[in-house]
């Protein structure tokens, strides 16, 4: 059964880092798609008039058949508010790119796909995309616990303005990317001009695929290809959405200059089976306590006596989990987690995964 549900992005950077020359682009390049692009403001998307083609209070829509709407007060309500729009027996768009300002935190902003049953239906959360302007991003991380967070939730992340930078700036600047988000690829561009196939449709949040980024987990078989078992919800590993009522606002404020960032990636393998039960109980526990602090979560594991791999990824304290595919014959079955957060205890992480040992 193929997915009908709309892929939706979300793109995040700080200000300057070359979203709205990025929008500006999907907005108007002949591209061949119908996107729809949520924005805060119209003005800093800077609409040329002789590219509207209509105008309603809440929507511009273009020349090139993609639309651009405000988020005035609900994303949840714009969202809907798009669906409408849609012609019989077709989606209404090929995706949706939902902008946040570049002071947001994405998390919520990603929770609202995750949370909502209409919106669940109807889109499907394909990635957070970060933009980072690579001469500016070092003193930006310094001196900002958002940029760190943005470039620690990404699922991608877009290094722009290479072009003012050196290359020896760049390897600096990616090294420490990587230490922040050991998960999310790092593309270079100059004036965001990327492939708009490196942004949208990359199953960045999809179970099925998640990315096998880092060093440690180079020998590993990452998900099917496009087009082989899909999603499926309903075989849940005994819990679904935990959401465990936290705040996270707590700033651990700057570091000076030596880069002792608050925010790091803690990769985990194990090669002996785990114990489902206690693997589980664990994760709800850690979640559960230090779910503020988590921004991301993800990983495979080998359960005992389970031909599938149990999947999962959490959003702070939201947790989504499932048995997918089986084991493939030729496949390493080993068990491997990356946890991006803030402030974390690697070694009480490490030890409480490696306890879950069958």
């Amino acid at each position: 059964m193929t997915d009908t549900r709309i892929p939706v992005t979300v793109l995040t950077g700080y200000l300057g880092a070359g979203k709205t020359t990025l929008l500006n682009r999907i907005l108007t390049e002949d591209h061949g798609k119908r996107y729809a692009v949520i924005v805060n403001e119209f003005g800093e998307i800077g609409i040329d008039n002789d590219l509207v083609v209509g105008a309603d209070e809440d929507v511009f829509e273009m020349n090139n058949g993609c639309v651009c709407c405000t988020v005035r007060g609900d994303l949840i309500r714009v969202v809907a508010g798009l669906m409408k729009r849609q012609k019989p027996g077709a989606p209404a768009f090929d995706a949706i790119i939902v902008e946040t300002t570049g002071l947001a935190d994405p998390g919520p902003v990603a929770q609202t796909f995750f949370v909502d049953e209409d919106v669940k239906a109807k889109t499907t959360l394909d990635s957070v995309t970060a933009l980072v302007d690579a001469k500016h991003v070092m003193a930006r991380l310094d001196d900002s616990k958002e940029a760190r967070e943005q470039v620690a939730f990404a699922d991608r992340i877009i290094l722009n303005k290479t072009d003012l930078a050196t290359e020896a700036e760049l390897v600096a600047v990616e090294q420490r990317l990587r230490k922040l988000n050991p998960l999310a690829p790092i593309i270079r561009a100059e004036r965001a001009d990327v492939p708009l196939d490196q942004v949208l449709g990359l199953h960045g949040f999809d179970l099925e695929r998640i990315l096998d980024i880092h060093p440690e987990f180079a020998n590993s078989v990452s998900g099917p290809a496009h087009g082989e078992a899909g999603h499926v919800h309903d075989e849940h590993c005994g819990h679904d959405h935990h959401d465990h009522g936290h705040d996270h606002d707590h700033d651990p404020g700057p570091r000076g200059h030596d880069h002792g960032d608050d925010i790091k990636g803690i990769s985990l393998s194990l090669d002996r089976p785990m114990n489902g039960v206690r693997f589980t109980a664990w994760l709800d526990k850690l979640l559960g306590e230090k779910g503020q602090d988590i921004l991301r979560a993800k990983g495979i594991i080998n359960v005992e006596g389970e031909d599938k791999r149990l999947v999962f990824q959490a959003v702070h304290m939201i947790l989504e989990g499932d048995l997918q595919r089986e084991w493939k014959p030729t496949e390493r079955r080993w068990s491997r987690a990356v946890f991006i957060g803030r402030d974390l205890d690697e070694a009480a992480i490490r030890a409480g995964f490696e306890d879950c040992a069958a």
